[in-house]
C-alpha cells in the first residue's frame, strides 16, 4: 500500500451505529445458514442417505428497510459538502502556474546551428570521397612481359583462323 492511497482513505468510524450492527448480524446469519447446510450434507454422508430438506434449508428473508426522502436528501447534502471540502483542499494545495512563454530561436543561434551542421556534413563527405575514388594502382608492365603477351595473342588468333578454315 503506497503512502498516497493510504492518506486518501477515510478512517473507520469511531463508534458502532445501529446500521453497522444490523449489517453485521445479517452477514453472520448468512454465514450460519451456509455452515448449517454444510453440516447437514456431511451428516447425510455419514448416514448413507440424502436429506434434501436438511441440505437446503429455507433462506432467511429480511425485510428491506426503506429510507425516507428527507434522509436521502440529508445524505446527498452531506456528500456534496464532503466533495466541496476535498476539492477546496486540492485547489489550495496546487496553485495554477502560469504557462511559460514559448522559447524562440534567435537568428544568430539559428545561423550557428546551420554552420555547425554544414561543417559536420562536410567532414563526413570528405572522409567518404577518397575511399570511393581510390582505385588500386596499376602495375607497370616490363617490355619483356608485354612482348610475351603480344606473341601469345598472335598465336591464339592464328589458331582460331586455322580452326575456321578447317570447318
Amino acid at each position: 500500500m503506497s503512502i498516497e492511497t493510504s492518506s486518501l482513505r477515510q478512517p473507520m468510524p469511531p463508534k458502532l451505529t445501529n446500521e453497522i450492527i444490523t449489517a453485521a448480524i445479517d452477514g453472520f446469519e448468512a454465514h450460519k445458514t451456509r455452515i448449517d447446510a454444510q453440516i447437514a450434507e456431511l451428516r447425510a454422508l455419514l448416514s448413507g442417505h440424502t436429506e434434501t430438506a436438511a441440505i437446503t434449508p429455507e433462506p432467511v428473508t429480511h425485510k428491506r428497510r426503506k429510507i425516507s426522502a428527507a434522509g436521502r436528501k440529508a445524505i446527498a447534502e452531506a456528500q456534496r459538502k464532503r466533495w466541496a471540502e476535498s476539492k477546496r483542499t486540492i485547489e489550495t494545495s496546487t496553485p495554477a502556474a502560469a504557462p511559460k512563454a514559448k522559447r524562440k530561436l534567435s537568428a544568430a543561434g539559428r545561423a550557428a546551428i546551420i554552420a555547425a551542421t554544414k561543417k559536420r556534413w562536410a567532414a563526413i563527405h570528405k572522409s567518404e570521397k577518397p575511399a570511393a575514388k581510390t582505385a588500386p594502382a596499376r602495375k607497370k608492365m616490363s617490355p619483356a612481359r608485354k612482348a610475351a603477351l603480344v606473341a601469345n595473342l598472335a598465336k591464339a588468333r592464328a589458331a582460331r583462323a586455322a580452326k575456321r578454315a578447317a570447318a
